[in-house]
């Protein structure tokens, strides 16, 4: 297990790539057909080493967030669930997952050595790093990249505050980016959606199609770098990864989710954890979601 890292969010590491990329001579336009045999070659390379049982998939952990709409108090991410940080209980399923390799964590700025020294008490063996985490969420990401180890090729991404995942899930999410490129679980709404005029109730809004995104999300790894770079760039903000690599004209797979996959946000959300987590640790609940939300 490496030391605590911190990353400085101000690095121009990202302008001297971008420098480099455009020093480059563009290639001819090629025809339809020879971009897709060329993305799916890509594809396959990117994913080589997978076969070979090398450990090619990272879980960058964006912790940085100050939780305000949790309350005041504990940030959320330190809150005991079952006697362990709520943090240590979301990476813990990525821990005993085999097909993650790596899990790299971005902490603020102020608490990186604390968080580190209690990740490794909890005895997590596949923690490599803990870094400086951004102004924002999408920051926090672009500073883990940075910590990814050069043998990494598909690298997903999931909220600290999400504990409530199966080792399925993670690996439903790995299995699809090795054959798509990029993925991320979802699950389907079910409520009716209605907008809002003043005080009023106005049109319904057709619920077909839409979905409620989770966590993880799954990318190929040049995908994801390539993602960040080009949006801090042109400084596009995006609420979660799957935009910003959607924003480069890639397609992201869909994975069902699970109705207990929410992240803990308010003090409802959180109640609602305390209450459930003991049955969750002993296995159960997942048949319930399935079926209630049908």
């Amino acid at each position: 297990m490496s030391e605590s890292v911190s990353h400085d969010p101000h690095s121009d590491n990202d302008a001297s790539q971008d420098a480099a990329a455009d020093a480059s001579t563009p290639a001819p336009e090629p025809s339809t057909m020879d971009r897709a045999m060329q993305e799916r070659r890509s594809r396959q390379t990117a994913v080589a080493g997978a076969a070979e049982g090398e450990p090619d998939v990272a879980v960058l952990v964006p912790a940085a967030g100050s939780g305000t709409r949790m309350g005041e108090g504990t940030r959320k991410q330190y809150r005991e669930l079952g006697g362990d940080p709520l943090l240590v209980c979301t990476l813990r399923v990525f821990d005993q997952c085999d097909a993650v390799g790596h899990i790299i964590v971005a902490a603020p700025a102020e608490d990186v050595r604390r968080v580190s020294d209690r990740l490794q008490e909890a005895g997590l063996r596949k923690l490599t790093a803990v870094v400086e985490g951004g102004a924002s969420r999408q920051g926090s990401v672009r500073n883990a990249l940075r910590a990814v180890p050069s043998s990494v090729n598909v690298v997903l991404v999931h909220d600290a505050v999400r504990p409530f995942i199966r080792a399925h899930h993670v690996s439903g999410v790995v299995d699809a980016v090795r054959e798509h490129g990029a993925a991320s679980l979802a699950v389907p709404v079910v409520d009716t959606l209605r907008r809002q005029e003043g005080k009023n109730f106005g049109a319904t809004v057709d619920r077909d199609g839409l979905y409620r995104m989770q966590t993880p999300q799954g990318f190929r790894r040049d995908w994801l770098e390539t993602a960040h770079r080009e949006a801090r760039t042109k400084d596009v903000p995006a609420t979660d990864d799957v935009e910003l690599v959607q924003r480069l004209g890639h397609s992201v797979r869909s994975v069902e989710g699970s109705a207990y996959n929410v992240k803990i946000t308010t003090p409802t959300d959180w109640s609602l954890a305390t209450a459930i987590w003991p049955r969750w640790c002993e296995g159960g609940m997942e048949g319930e979601a399935a079926s209630s939300s049908q």
